[in-house]
């Protein structure tokens, strides 16, 4: 099995030091690089082309937020999973429209961060437990996926498992136009407010697992 290369991003270098010793003690990780604020963290993606990125969102140089959005824009096949004390719907919802593959608080058991990085690593969506637990105010049931057609119940499965919109076009023959307009149903039809409602929502109607 290929190593999962990782790059760390938190400001506080004691937190990294913990994340090192967690991650370098899982079979097939690596933590290959360390960055303390956004400005280092995009110096760091560039030179070290990491497979995962875990990064906090309250640092100097920018920010999480920022420095997702940078990553992203240099290359849009970007896995990060924000880690952060952040336990509001908004913050993962705010994540995930940035780029962000995933989402787990720092609350979180140790496990739920590794499962995270193996299911961003494999192409998927990610959210820590508490965090599916905070979105599920706004979950719908099987009955109201069950009212989407089966080609926006397609790309919803699509979108839960990672891919962005040309991605989707791509794999169904669709053009990026139709994938539009159709996630913009889905949106409607679900009232979702972004990436992390559709993902919960495929997640608790069985169209993919949870971590």
């Amino acid at each position: 099995m290929d190593m999962i290369r990782i790059l760390l991003v938190d400001d506080h270098p004691i937190v990294r030091e913990g994340y090192r010793r967690l991650l370098d003690r899982q079979p097939g990780l690596s933590v290959v690089a360390e960055a303390g604020d956004g400005i280092a963290a995009l110096t760091a993606f560039a030179a070290h082309a990491p497979d995962i990125v875990l990064m906090d969102l309250s640092m100097p140089g920018g920010g999480g937020f920022t420095a997702v959005e940078a990553m992203v824009a240099r290359d849009p096949g970007a896995r990060i999973i924000v880690v952060s004390m952040h336990q509001g719907a908004i913050f993962a919802q705010k994540a995930m429209a940035a780029g962000a593959r995933g989402f787990v608080s720092k609350s979180s058991p140790p496990e739920e961060l590794v499962k995270a990085i193996t299911a961003v690593a494999a192409g998927r969506r990610a959210l820590s437990s508490d965090m599916a637990q905070e979105l599920a105010r706004t979950s719908l049931g099987t009955d109201e996926i069950a009212s989407l057609t089966p080609r926006e119940r397609e790309i919803l499965l699509l979108v839960a498992r990672g891919m962005n919109g040309r991605s989707i076009a791509r794999s169904l023959g669709l053009s990026s136009k139709t994938v539009q307009n159709n996630l913009s149903l889905i949106r409607a039809k679900l009232g979702a407010s972004g990436d992390a409602d559709l993902v919960l929502k495929a997640q608790r109607s069985g169209l993919v697992p949870a971590i």
